[in-house]
């Protein structure tokens, strides 16, 4: 079968503004099976230039697929882009099989198949070896309700399968490297770079997070592979920077260790970046030399809140000591930080913001990264704030650097709140000198790109804010009016349990 596995591009600042671009590894990861399988695969990036729609329909129409397969890392705030897409490419062959994945079609997926006719079939959760056999299906045209993991139409109403069994070993699903010009992605100031994953899911209950029921369960990859897989990427295509997509990749300390453990044996020069937990930086201040050798330049920290309390309500887990002791080692041992404050998770007001920023000032963090609260129908937050209303109603802002929700404070004075915050914090003395004075010149390239690139980001907000965003001001929807109910019930995407995985052994890691 002929596929065309297509990454819409985004509409998000964060996406626009960087001269940088990272690959799809969510699509790449669906690749690699489906190549293995012997289907004639292809990727179409949109993000570069971006294409414009126009664009992308004549590109769609001269590879003439038999199958459209669409799916997004921004997968809300990136829906109605793709499905201008699919509506495009439906109308040009009729017959054409368009697939939709992700996590927004996996948790709204009787709101596709109904508003979106375009639309042929929904994968839900995890979609290794369900595209598969849905591929599998759709080539011999035997019925799709024998799949698991799917929604489809049947007879003209939307219907969902029973759910797929979760990947409790994926290894067998290489990445499709060979799917992408690696000379084309860059990360980190212009240093060759991919999205790589050591774990899925999260062991943390916070209430918010819309990633945790998607992956149903942490769970990790072999650490010596993995290591073997980040070093011949290095080896064999020049990548310098590796952006972990995990949640939280050091839930295990025996199993991080062991591949921090690896990678240093690999003997590579690699940069490791992503998102973890403050208090396992704490866990692992013992062996944090370990992080330092094998490549980590810095990590992102969820902080949230500055409040225990809030911290507490919305399940965090954490602590504000923790917090700033982990930001302290990690500058110890050499690694930058970077503290993301979630705006909206109660009604702030003015006193709140200020102690938001003094909070932040104590935490001392070499970055921040300001959020903004945006609520997923299927986590517990939502039921909470089901009743607040809506200010933004175009999903395409729905990428948490856009407020949604109401606040007893005005759009503009939270606008002013959080970004003055952000520029007196980054430019605060001590900030500045760091930057002139890191006496590792990596982690300086890393923070004067960083700088020129916050800046970039803050002024075209700032353009937005004052010229292009519409907020509502009369007739505001709740959130429960705006999305429908809550489907707190539907949190966990995926069956739990233990399933090996049954496609045929790869027999490289790369490519």
């Amino acid at each position: 079968m002929r596929i065309l596995i297509v990454n819409p591009p985004h509409t998000a600042i964060g996406s626009r503004v960087p001269d940088d671009h990272l690959p799809p590894l969510g699509l790449l990861c669906i690749g690699g099976p489906l190549i293995d399988d012997g289907h004639d695969v292809s990727l179409l990036d949109c993000e570069f230039g971006p294409l414009s729609l126009s664009d992308i329909r004549t590109r769609i129409r001269d590879h003439a697929p038999d199958a459209l397969l669409i799916g997004h890392s921004g997968s809300t705030s990136a829906h109605p882009t793709a499905m201008r897409i699919a509506a495009d490419a439906k109308a040009d062959k009729p017959e054409l099989h368009i697939v939709y994945g992700g996590v927004f079609p996996t948790y709204h997926w009787q709101d596709v198949l109904r508003d979106e006719p375009w639309i042929d079939v929904c994968v839900c959760g995890e979609g290794e070896e369900t595209a598969r056999q849905l591929m599998r299906a759709l080539e011999d045209d035997t019925p799709l309700s024998d799949l698991r993991g799917i929604a489809f139409r049947r007879d003209g109403r939307p219907h969902r399968t029973q759910p797929q069994a979760m990947l409790a070993d994926w290894e067998d699903y290489r990445v499709g490297w060979e799917l992408i010009d690696h000379a084309r992605y860059s990360y980190w100031g212009r240093k060759r770079a991919v999205v790589v994953q050591f774990s899925r899911g999260c062991p943390h209950p916070c209430n918010y997070c819309g990633q945790r029921g998607f992956w149903t369960k942490w769970r990790h990859r072999d650490p010596v592979r993995f290591a073997r897989e980040i070093a011949d990427l290095h080896r064999d295509h020049g990548v310098e920077v590796f952006n972990f997509a995990d949640e939280n990749p050091t839930s295990s300390k025996r199993m991080w260790k062991a591949f921090l453990e690896a990678l240093i044996a690999e003997d590579v020069d690699v940069t490791l970046v992503g998102s973890t937990r403050a208090d396992d930086i704490v866990r692992d201040r013992d062996h944090l030399h370990l992080y330092k050798q094998a490549g980590v330049e810095r990590f992102l920290f969820g902080m949230e809140n500055y409040d225990e309390a809030v911290l507490a309500s919305i399940r965090k887990g954490g602590s504000t000591s923790t917090d700033r002791e982990a930001i302290r080692l990690m500058r110890a041992h050499g690694m930058l930080s970077m503290a993301t404050w979630v705006v909206g998770f109660h009604d702030e007001t003015d006193r709140d913001y200020w102690n938001t920023f003094r909070q932040l000032i104590r935490y001392d963090p070499d970055q921040i990264q300001s959020v903004y609260v945006t609520p997923h129908r299927w986590t517990p937050f939502f039921k909470e704030a089901e009743d607040r209303r809506v200010i933004q109603e175009d999903q395409t802002r729905w990428d948490y650097k856009h407020q949604v929700l109401e606040s007893s404070l005005p759009p503009w004075r939270v606008f002013l709140w959080v970004k003055l915050i952000e520029f007196c914090v980054q430019t605060r003395p001590k900030a500045l000198w760091r930057l002139l004075t890191y006496p590792d010149p990596k982690i300086r390239h890393a923070q004067r790109w960083y700088y020129q690139m916050g800046r970039r980001v803050w002024f075209r907000e700032l353009w937005h804010f004052l010229f292009l965003d519409r907020r509502k001001r009369v007739g505001l929807k709740t959130l429960r009016q705006f999305w429908g109910e809550a489907q707190l019930e539907n949190e966990e995407s995926m069956v739990r349990g233990p399933r090996k995985a049954k496609a045929k052994r790869a027999t490289r890691l790369s490519i």
